[in-house]
Protein backbone atom coordinates (compact mmCIF):
# COMPACT_ATOMS: atom_id res chain seq x y z
CA UNK A 1 0.00 0.00 0.00
CA UNK A 2 2.87 2.37 0.85
CA UNK A 3 4.42 1.77 -2.58
CA UNK A 4 1.07 2.46 -4.22
CA UNK A 5 0.68 5.76 -2.34
CA UNK A 6 4.23 6.80 -3.20
CA UNK A 7 3.61 6.00 -6.84
CA UNK A 8 0.38 8.01 -6.86
CA UNK A 9 2.16 11.03 -5.39
CA UNK A 10 4.80 10.75 -8.10
CA UNK A 11 2.12 10.34 -10.78
CA UNK A 12 0.43 13.51 -9.55
CA UNK A 13 3.74 15.36 -9.82
CA UNK A 14 4.18 14.09 -13.39
CA UNK A 15 0.63 15.02 -14.40
CA UNK A 16 1.28 18.53 -13.07
CA UNK A 17 4.16 18.84 -15.55
CA UNK A 18 2.12 17.56 -18.47
CA UNK A 19 2.86 13.82 -18.51
CA UNK A 20 -0.57 12.25 -18.70
CA UNK A 21 -0.38 9.26 -21.02
CA UNK A 22 -1.19 5.92 -19.38
CA UNK A 23 1.30 3.90 -21.42
CA UNK A 24 4.12 6.40 -20.81
CA UNK A 25 3.44 6.36 -17.08
CA UNK A 26 3.38 2.55 -17.06
CA UNK A 27 6.80 2.43 -18.75
CA UNK A 28 8.22 5.00 -16.34
CA UNK A 29 7.14 3.07 -13.23
CA UNK A 30 7.66 -0.42 -14.63
CA UNK A 31 4.08 -1.49 -13.95
CA UNK A 32 1.15 -2.49 -16.13
CA UNK A 33 -1.18 -0.02 -17.79
CA UNK A 34 -4.04 -1.43 -15.71
CA UNK A 35 -2.13 -0.57 -12.51
CA UNK A 36 -1.70 3.00 -13.73
CA UNK A 37 -5.40 3.18 -14.58
CA UNK A 38 -6.25 2.11 -11.04
CA UNK A 39 -3.89 4.77 -9.68
CA UNK A 40 -5.49 7.42 -11.88
CA UNK A 41 -8.95 6.29 -10.83
CA UNK A 42 -7.96 6.71 -7.19
CA UNK A 43 -6.53 10.18 -7.83
CA UNK A 44 -9.69 11.08 -9.73
CA UNK A 45 -11.91 9.98 -6.83
CA UNK A 46 -9.85 12.18 -4.51
CA UNK A 47 -10.47 15.17 -6.79
CA UNK A 48 -6.78 15.69 -7.62
CA UNK A 49 -7.09 14.94 -11.34
CA UNK A 50 -9.65 14.68 -14.11
CA UNK A 51 -9.49 11.60 -16.32
CA UNK A 52 -9.11 12.09 -20.07
CA UNK A 53 -9.06 9.65 -22.95
CA UNK A 54 -5.81 7.74 -22.45
CA UNK A 55 -4.63 9.72 -19.42
CA UNK A 56 -5.39 12.57 -17.03
CA UNK A 57 -4.98 16.28 -16.35
CA UNK A 58 -4.95 18.25 -13.13
CA UNK A 59 -8.45 18.86 -11.82
CA UNK A 60 -7.76 22.44 -10.74
CA UNK A 61 -5.93 25.01 -12.81
CA UNK A 62 -3.66 27.55 -11.19
CA UNK A 63 -5.41 30.94 -10.89
CA UNK A 64 -4.49 33.24 -13.75
CA UNK A 65 -2.62 36.35 -12.62
CA UNK A 66 -3.19 39.90 -13.81
CA UNK A 67 -0.60 41.62 -15.96
CA UNK A 68 0.60 43.94 -13.14
CA UNK A 69 1.05 40.91 -10.88
CA UNK A 70 3.01 39.08 -13.58
CA UNK A 71 5.25 42.07 -14.14
CA UNK A 72 6.36 41.95 -10.50
CA UNK A 73 7.26 38.24 -10.60
CA UNK A 74 10.73 37.21 -11.82
CA UNK A 75 11.22 40.75 -13.10
CA UNK A 76 15.03 40.60 -13.32
CA UNK A 77 14.87 37.27 -15.18
CA UNK A 78 12.32 38.67 -17.60
CA UNK A 79 14.47 41.72 -18.27
CA UNK A 80 17.47 39.50 -19.03
CA UNK A 81 15.37 37.34 -21.35
CA UNK A 82 14.06 40.49 -23.07
CA UNK A 83 17.59 41.77 -23.70
CA UNK A 84 18.63 38.41 -25.16
CA UNK A 85 15.54 38.35 -27.39
CA UNK A 86 16.20 41.91 -28.59
CA UNK A 87 19.65 40.73 -29.63
CA UNK A 88 18.24 38.35 -32.25
CA UNK A 89 16.20 41.09 -33.96
CA UNK A 90 17.91 42.62 -36.99
CA UNK A 91 17.52 45.87 -38.89
CA UNK A 92 14.38 45.86 -41.00
CA UNK A 93 12.84 42.79 -39.36
CA UNK A 94 9.10 42.45 -39.02
CA UNK A 95 8.25 41.01 -35.61
CA UNK A 96 5.08 39.74 -33.99
CA UNK A 97 4.87 40.36 -30.25
CA UNK A 98 2.55 38.25 -28.12
CA UNK A 99 0.79 39.53 -25.00
CA UNK A 100 2.23 38.98 -21.53
CA UNK A 101 4.82 40.44 -19.22
CA UNK A 102 8.00 38.88 -20.66
CA UNK A 103 7.17 39.85 -24.23
CA UNK A 104 6.15 43.24 -22.85
CA UNK A 105 9.66 43.60 -21.42
CA UNK A 106 11.03 42.84 -24.89
CA UNK A 107 8.91 45.63 -26.37
CA UNK A 108 10.46 48.08 -23.93
CA UNK A 109 13.94 46.90 -25.02
CA UNK A 110 13.42 47.62 -28.71
CA UNK A 111 15.44 50.59 -29.86
CA UNK A 112 15.75 50.27 -33.65
CA UNK A 113 12.76 51.96 -35.28
CA UNK A 114 13.44 50.23 -38.62
CA UNK A 115 11.75 47.18 -37.07
CA UNK A 116 8.07 46.76 -38.00
CA UNK A 117 5.93 45.50 -35.12
CA UNK A 118 2.66 43.58 -35.23
CA UNK A 119 1.05 43.03 -31.84
CA UNK A 120 -2.07 42.52 -29.79
CA UNK A 121 -0.17 43.51 -26.64
CA UNK A 122 -2.13 46.68 -25.95
CA UNK A 123 0.10 48.27 -23.26
CA UNK A 124 3.01 48.18 -25.73
CA UNK A 125 1.24 50.09 -28.49
CA UNK A 126 1.69 53.68 -27.18
CA UNK A 127 5.24 52.90 -26.05
CA UNK A 128 6.28 51.75 -29.52
CA UNK A 129 4.37 54.42 -31.42
CA UNK A 130 5.98 57.17 -29.37
CA UNK A 131 9.41 55.73 -30.21
CA UNK A 132 8.69 55.91 -33.92
CA UNK A 133 8.02 52.26 -34.70
CA UNK A 134 5.63 51.24 -37.46
CA UNK A 135 2.97 49.35 -35.50
CA UNK A 136 0.11 47.17 -36.74
CA UNK A 137 -2.49 46.28 -34.10
CA UNK A 138 -4.37 43.01 -34.16
CA UNK A 139 -8.07 43.56 -33.60
CA UNK A 140 -10.21 41.28 -31.50
CA UNK A 141 -11.59 40.82 -28.02
CA UNK A 142 -9.57 42.25 -25.15
CA UNK A 143 -8.71 39.95 -22.25
CA UNK A 144 -8.63 42.44 -19.39
CA UNK A 145 -6.51 40.18 -17.19
CA UNK A 146 -3.64 40.22 -19.70
CA UNK A 147 -4.49 43.30 -21.81
CA UNK A 148 -4.00 41.22 -24.94
CA UNK A 149 -6.42 40.44 -27.76
CA UNK A 150 -7.86 37.11 -28.87
CA UNK A 151 -10.69 35.86 -31.04
CA UNK A 152 -11.80 35.60 -34.64
CA UNK A 153 -11.13 39.24 -35.54
CA UNK A 154 -7.53 39.00 -34.33
CA UNK A 155 -7.11 35.78 -36.31
CA UNK A 156 -8.65 37.38 -39.41
CA UNK A 157 -6.12 40.21 -39.36
CA UNK A 158 -3.24 37.87 -38.66
CA UNK A 159 -4.08 35.56 -41.58
CA UNK A 160 -3.39 38.48 -43.91
CA UNK A 161 0.08 39.14 -42.49
CA UNK A 162 3.43 37.38 -42.33
CA UNK A 163 6.40 38.33 -40.18
CA UNK A 164 10.05 37.39 -39.91
CA UNK A 165 9.96 36.50 -36.22
CA UNK A 166 7.36 35.86 -33.53
CA UNK A 167 8.04 36.19 -29.81
CA UNK A 168 5.66 34.24 -27.60
CA UNK A 169 5.01 34.03 -23.89
CA UNK A 170 3.22 31.23 -22.05
CA UNK A 171 2.02 30.10 -18.63
CA UNK A 172 4.13 26.97 -19.08
CA UNK A 173 6.22 25.23 -21.73
CA UNK A 174 6.95 21.53 -22.14
CA UNK A 175 9.37 20.11 -24.69
CA UNK A 176 7.56 17.99 -27.24
CA UNK A 177 4.17 19.26 -26.18
CA UNK A 178 4.09 23.05 -26.52
CA UNK A 179 2.76 26.04 -24.64
CA UNK A 180 0.01 25.99 -22.03
CA UNK A 181 -2.44 28.83 -21.49
CA UNK A 182 -5.67 29.54 -19.65
CA UNK A 183 -8.02 29.55 -22.65
CA UNK A 184 -8.48 27.83 -26.03
CA UNK A 185 -8.69 31.27 -27.68
CA UNK A 186 -5.18 32.16 -26.53
CA UNK A 187 -3.81 28.86 -27.82
CA UNK A 188 -5.56 29.21 -31.18
CA UNK A 189 -4.04 32.65 -31.67
CA UNK A 190 -0.55 31.46 -30.67
CA UNK A 191 -0.74 28.58 -33.15
CA UNK A 192 -1.64 31.00 -35.92
CA UNK A 193 1.12 33.38 -34.85
CA UNK A 194 3.63 30.57 -35.25
CA UNK A 195 2.23 29.63 -38.65
CA UNK A 196 2.57 33.21 -39.93
CA UNK A 197 6.18 33.67 -38.75
CA UNK A 198 9.44 32.63 -40.33
CA UNK A 199 11.11 31.99 -36.97
CA UNK A 200 9.57 31.17 -33.59
CA UNK A 201 10.97 32.32 -30.24
CA UNK A 202 9.43 31.38 -26.88
CA UNK A 203 10.31 33.63 -23.94
CA UNK A 204 9.91 31.72 -20.66
CA UNK A 205 11.66 32.18 -17.34
CA UNK A 206 12.90 29.12 -15.49
CA UNK A 207 9.79 28.85 -13.30
CA UNK A 208 7.74 27.99 -16.42
CA UNK A 209 9.94 25.23 -17.84
CA UNK A 210 8.31 21.82 -17.67
CA UNK A 211 5.20 23.30 -16.08
CA UNK A 212 1.58 22.65 -17.04
CA UNK A 213 -0.33 25.02 -14.79
CA UNK A 214 -3.22 25.41 -17.26
CA UNK A 215 -5.20 22.93 -19.34
CA UNK A 216 -5.13 24.46 -22.84
CA UNK A 217 -2.25 23.79 -25.22
CA UNK A 218 -0.66 25.28 -28.33
CA UNK A 219 1.63 22.67 -29.93
CA UNK A 220 4.74 23.88 -31.74
CA UNK A 221 5.03 22.18 -35.13
CA UNK A 222 8.21 23.82 -36.48
CA UNK A 223 11.77 24.45 -35.27
CA UNK A 224 11.88 27.03 -32.50
CA UNK A 225 14.13 28.77 -29.99
CA UNK A 226 13.60 28.83 -26.23
CA UNK A 227 14.99 31.93 -24.53
CA UNK A 228 15.15 31.49 -20.76
CA UNK A 229 17.13 32.86 -17.83
CA UNK A 230 20.40 31.84 -16.19
CA UNK A 231 18.60 30.19 -13.25
CA UNK A 232 17.30 27.40 -15.46
CA UNK A 233 18.88 24.16 -14.22
CA UNK A 234 20.43 21.49 -16.40
CA UNK A 235 17.59 19.15 -15.40
CA UNK A 236 15.03 21.70 -16.57
CA UNK A 237 16.86 22.31 -19.84
CA UNK A 238 17.68 18.70 -20.71
CA UNK A 239 14.27 17.88 -22.26
CA UNK A 240 14.64 20.90 -24.54
CA UNK A 241 18.30 20.34 -25.38
CA UNK A 242 17.60 16.72 -26.31
CA UNK A 243 15.18 17.66 -29.09
CA UNK A 244 16.72 18.57 -32.46
CA UNK A 245 13.97 21.04 -33.36
CA UNK A 246 14.66 23.22 -30.29
CA UNK A 247 17.48 25.71 -29.85
CA UNK A 248 18.07 26.94 -26.30
CA UNK A 249 19.39 30.41 -25.54
CA UNK A 250 20.05 31.11 -21.86
CA UNK A 251 20.16 34.82 -21.00
CA UNK A 252 22.92 36.09 -18.73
Amino acid sequence: MRHSNDRRRRILDLVSTGEEDVDALARRFGVSASTIRRDLAGLSRSGAITRTYGGAVLAHRAPEQTLPDRERIQSSAKEAIARAAAGVIQDGDSVLLDSGSTVGALGHCLANATVRVVTGNLPLVPVLVQRGFQVTILGGDVRSISMGVVGSLAELVLRRLTVDKVFLGADGVIAGRGLCEASPEQCALKELMMAQAGSVFVLADSSKLGQATQQCWAPISKPWTLITDAKASEAQLQPFLSRPEITVLRAR
